[in-house]
């Protein structure tokens, strides 16, 4: 595919909206924003240099959550709120205020989104005011980006490979506000409840932290533009944590956590199932606290479904996010090798924000249109072992010149390619005892006493830039040696999963036949989004492993009160 890819279309496009006057009628904060749009739009016109797109985005916010440490009540908040956020942008798709240089600084304070906070109550003056005072000032800010991106740039026609926006055709969606049973709840109920787990640790003296909380949040998501685009959806989530954490005999403090998600209250587990791994938890961490602790290691593994989940969320899935590999500042660890394997053969990776369930579980990384009105879809990123698409918002790439709808944002911030339901698979599937005779098999051959089984982690980090070292951290909190003698398991402590990603995926051997769902909240340049990573447990050639740092700790002078 070439990599020339110019647009032309430089006027800003004349709004009309599909809705019928029905819909519109229902949803008052819609027709607000419409009528204001059209309105800026109709006055911006008439500048020297109009803004060829705008957009505007509403995030209606209500969140209820609780949070009890050994059985008492330690938080509560309920709130509501609603946020704008307004894009604007200058010039045309193929050159911008947005537009990129090698070696100058960047001007990317002047093309943030702005963002205000709107009156709950629908008064159309009120919400109007608010409105315009923001598009004024995003639409002041991205001239002057606009003329330092000119400056810069003599010959844009020449000079410019790609388009700074792509063009995608308009859609129009629009969900009724939240209805149905499973999404009341009873407040005093959940207190009492998560009262009931953290007491469960009131009697232990070595426990140094413990606490249950609960969130249930619902997302009323307004997105229209000058495009024609207009959708309303709903998002939610309901969210039990748990953490608790334990003084080892050396002096540190290790947590182990739980959690449970799901779409609404009602579709969480039940009570008595919650209990029983809340209990289950308290007696790990009782092992914990005398575990023996692990020291530096490069050798094989195996690492559960959870943990590889999380490393292919942190080590591969940023990897994947196409608007970093146009980045100078990035690494671009896959940039040429579109069509070159990656992975073993057996192997495949999805993106998909269209599945909203997995083997019963609402998987929270889903959603219908991105943040950038493009209809979520399904991509093939890896088939066969061999990489083939990139994750796409309206940031264009060398060969990548479209949105696969996956350009997300928390609010009041700016929209890139983001991960969503990313699915690990193999063709190849091993059972768990397989996989275990793969490791001790390779441990005799790299002469090993025993391999490392990676059961649980807490999160991870990595690093893209190419100013820092490319590397990745994945922090585990449950981990065992696996012997190649025979003996029993041991579980250990303190340590901490590193390494750099093409070395890692280049010793992954084979995956096992059970998937499990990982679901967090990842945090990058747009913000924090909810995803979600199903993968199978994975066979590694050889990990590297750090002791986690140590302090010096002494036991509490007081007993526990």
């Amino acid at each position: 595919m070439s990599g020339f890819h110019i647009l032309t279309r430089s006027l800003i496009i004349l709004l009309y909206f599909s809705f019928s006057s029905a819909t519109i009628a229902q949803d008052t904060l819609l027709s607000i924003l419409k009528e204001e749009l059209e309105r800026e739009v109709s006055e911006l016109r008439k500048q020297k240099n109009p803004p060829y797109y705008i957009d505007y985005r509403v995030d209606e916010l209500e969140s209820f959550s609780i949070r009890t440490s050994f059985g008492s009540l330690v938080e509560k908040n309920n709130n509501k709120g609603r946020l704008l956020t307004t894009t604007v942008r200058v010039g045309d798709y193929n050159f911008d205020n947005t537009h990129e240089f090698t070696g100058e600084l960047s001007n990317s304070y002047l093309n943030s989104p702005y963002s205000s906070p709107l009156p709950l109550e629908n008064e159309p003056a009120a919400i109007k005011q608010i409105v315009w005072r923001t598009t004024d000032q995003a639409y002041k800010n991205a001239l002057s980006a606009f003329a330092g991106a000119q400056t810069r740039n003599a010959n844009p026609e020449k000079d410019n490979v790609l388009a700074d926006f792509s063009s995608e055709s308009p859609n129009s969606y629009y969900e009724p506000p939240f209805t149905g049973n499973e999404f009341e709840f009873d407040a005093s109920e959940w207190i009492s409840r998560l009262k009931e787990y953290t007491k469960l640790f009131d009697d232990d003296s070595l426990i140094f932290h413990c606490e249950a909380s609960f969130q249930f949040v619902k997302n009323r998501k307004y997105f229209i533009s000058s495009e024609n685009s207009q959708i309303v959806q709903n998002q939610s989530y309901a969210r039990l944590y748990f953490m608790a954490s334990i003084m080892h005999e050396t002096g540190n403090v290790f947590p182990l956590t739980k959690s449970f998600t799901a779409f609404a209250p009602a579709e969480l587990p039940d009570h008595d199932t919650i209990l029983k791994d809340i209990e289950s938890l308290y007696l790990k961490l009782q092992e914990l606290k005398s575990s023996a602790m692990a020291e530096p290691y490069a050798g094989p593994a195996i690492l559960s479904s959870e943990a590889a989940g999380v490393f292919f969320h942190e080590i591969f899935g940023h990897r994947i996010e196409g608007h970093r590999l146009e980045k100078t500042s990035d690494a671009q660890t896959f940039k040429d090798k579109i069509g070159n394997k990656v992975l073993p053969e057996s192997f495949q990776v999805i993106s998909d924000p269209t599945l909203f369930h997995f083997h019963g579980q609402d998987l929270i990384g889903a959603y219908k249109y991105d943040d950038q009105g493009v209809e979520a879809q399904k991509v093939v990123v890896v088939e066969n072992g061999k990489l083939k698409q990139f994750l796409m918002s309206r940031r264009p790439i060398k060969g990548f010149f479209n949105s696969s709808g996956h350009g997300r944002a928390q609010a009041g911030f700016a929209p890139v390619s983001r991960q969503s339901n990313l699915l690990i698979e193999s063709k190849n599937a091993c059972t768990e005892n397989e996989l275990r005779k793969q490791l001790i098999k390779e441990c005799k051959k790299q002469n090993k006493n025993y391999g490392y089984y990676f059961k649980k982690v807490i999160g991870g980090l990595t690093v893209t830039d190419r100013y820092n070292t490319n590397m990745f951290n994945i922090k585990p909190v449950e981990v065992y040696r696996i012997y190649i003698d025979g003996r029993s398991d041991e579980l250990v402590s303190g340590v901490e999963l590193i390494g750099t990603p093409l070395t890692m995926f280049s010793n992954i051997v084979s995956a096992g036949n059970e998937q499990e769902v990982f679901t967090g909240f990842c945090g990058a340049e747009s913000g924090h989004v909810p995803v979600t990573a199903i993968s199978p447990a994975l066979f590694v050639r050889k990990i590297e492993t750090q002791k986690i740092p140590e302090f010096d700790s002494k036991l509490p002078i007081l007993t526990s009160p």
